[in-house]
């Protein structure tokens, strides 16, 4: 079978997605660039994440052709290859439908670069993508739109997009993106959240991207 570490490290971050409340059911779903930046793995239609196996993970290519495998690709395929033919700077995307992020993309509204981790791992405001149809090419181009200088996006009455330089920085985008609706929504009750200066987003982005972490 092709690429079974990648598509463990798949299995296991759906896994992670139900288990985190990220998502409910069979909703969401993941994929990972593979090495050699021409096939990512992407999860099945409509399977539960604690019963997939390796061998259900869908291998494709940036065209939408299934290369390996014997289920059918997630239907949002078009907007996990339409994200990596355009953003070059990452390795995975993962969708998923957050209660809290989720009511900001069903209101259409931005949530604001408020805290310093959104700002850092997001890059800015997580803007809202123009709502097209599930499963379009439409709406992946909208999605590349809104994450123009971004790792993340809300999807109009719809969800998240997470994306990263891993499968476990795209999955700690959409866990911060949730985090930033939750103080969002919370904050109106408070007069309302105040967004951070551009010039510290900034900072706040190029110390997370260059010098966060230990050195390797």
């Amino acid at each position: 079978m092709l690429y079974i570490e990648e598509r463990k490290e798949i299995v296991e971050m759906g896994k992670k997605m139900l288990n985190s409340a990220l998502t409910i059911g069979t909703w969401g779903n993941i994929s990972l660039l593979l090495d050699n930046k021409e096939f990512f793995g992407i999860t099945p239609s409509g399977m539960d994440y604690n019963q997939l196996t390796p061998e259900d993970i869908v291998i494709m290519d940036l065209a939408g052709n299934i290369v390996d495998g014997k289920k059918k690709p997630s239907i949002e395929s078009p907007l996990h290859y339409t994200i990596y033919r355009e953003r070059k700077d990452i390795k995975a995307v993962v969708h998923t439908h957050s209660i809290y992020a989720s009511a900001m993309a069903a209101a259409r509204k931005p949530i604001p670069a408020a805290v310093e981790d959104l700002a850092q791992i997001v890059g800015g405001s997580v803007r809202v993508a123009e709502y097209y149809l599930p499963g379009t090419e439409e709406l992946g181009k909208a999605v590349v739109d809104a994450l123009q200088d971004r790792y993340g996006a809300l999807l109009a009455n719809h969800g998240v997009v997470g994306i990263g330089r891993s499968l476990q920085e795209a999955m700690t985008v959409c866990e911060i993106i949730e985090k930033g609706a939750r103080i969002t929504i919370a904050a109106q009750g408070v007069g309302g959240v105040v967004e951070l200066e551009q010039e510290d987003i900034d900072f706040m982005r190029n110390f997370f991207l260059n010098s966060y972490g230990q050195d390797n």
